[in-house]
């Protein structure tokens, strides 16, 4: 019975929106443990990561803001995730807002580097969370996270695996992009990472550009981890997000990549971020976001 292990991350201090520190109990009562026991897993809760409100802390570097709070979070959750996979089981994070995935592919990352391969990454957005505190307009940690793991900025959230970079721009995909400003793209492009935005998967289809994806990401690594931030999903499927952006996958896309990534057999760990139960309409995100973790698990293979 594989074994899947639920860790519920309430940061809601790398974005501008409040709510997302509540995703981890509404996607709880979505039934995402329940729903995941019925496909004959083994489920375990592991509870909350501890992490402060902004009301109690100080913002501090206005490039970063909150950044050694979030370091703290991200380090708690990379140790946490680090023994699940050693246990053997996979890791699932509820966010709370994207800046966890510093701390859960850093995990995955070095669990497979202990084994002497590479980890790929599958990251699924709108927005592409390579700003640096240099190249910030906001400040908002949350759109930093990609970079600190291809490295070395911001360097509070940069060397969880180690000093060298926990995953490799040649094994990074990410997919459903469509919102980058200018400065942004000029970043994208420089990293080399591989990129399928919204009108690739207009012009190729889901199921193209998913084949690509996990055959780049599988690509001489152990495994991928997957990052998947609900506005990649359009507002009408998924309202309840802090950045939503018109134009994004559709329901059945959506699934068409959990699922496709379920039948690789290649994923380690899975994210499932940015659920903002107060922009949401009646749990409807977070209903969602289950649904996505149980296809990912493989629900919907024959």
């Amino acid at each position: 019975m594989r074994a899947v292990h639920i860790i519920g991350v309430p940061l809601d201090l790398g974005g501008n929106r409040r709510g997302t520190d509540m995703g981890p109990s509404a996607l709880r009562i979505a039934g995402i443990r329940e729903q995941l026991t019925a496909l004959g897993l083994a489920v375990t809760d592991k509870g909350d990561v501890p992490a402060p409100i902004p009301e109690a802390k100080g913002a501090g570097d206005p490039r970063k803001r909150y950044v050694k709070e979030i370091a703290k979070v991200c380090q708690r959750l990379f140790q946490i995730s680090l023994a699940s996979l050693a246990e053997g089981a996979t890791p699932i994070a509820l966010g709370g807002d994207h800046s966890l995935a510093a701390g859960s592919v850093a995990a995955a990352a070095l669990h497979l580097r202990r084994q002497g391969k590479p980890l790929g990454l599958i990251w699924v957005d709108a927005h592409g969370d390579m700003n640096s505190p240099a190249s910030t307009g906001s400040g908002n940690v949350h759109g930093m996270p990609l970079a600190a793991l291809l490295g070395p900025e911001p360097a509070e959230l940069a060397h969880f695996a180690g000093d060298a970079p926990a995953v490799q721009a040649s094994h990074t995909v990410l997919v459903g992009i469509r919102n980058l400003d200018d400065r942004e793209k000029e970043i994208v492009r420089a990293a080399k990472v591989h990129v399928f935005t919204m009108k690739e998967i207009d012009r190729l289809g889901i199921a193209a550009v998913m084949e690509r994806a996990i055959a780049l990401a599988s690509d001489g690594t152990g495994g991928f981890h997957v990052s998947y931030d609900l506005d990649a999903c359009d507002p009408t499927v998924a309202p309840g997000v802090g950045t939503p952006v018109k134009g994004g996958l559709s329901y059945r896309e959506a699934h068409v990549v959990m699922e496709m990534i379920a039948e690789s057999g290649q994923m380690t760990s899975l994210d499932l971020v940015e659920v903002n139960p107060a922009l949401d309409v009646r749990n409807t995100t977070a209903e969602f976001a289950t649904e996505l973790a149980l296809s990912a698990l493989g629900k919907n293979i024959l």
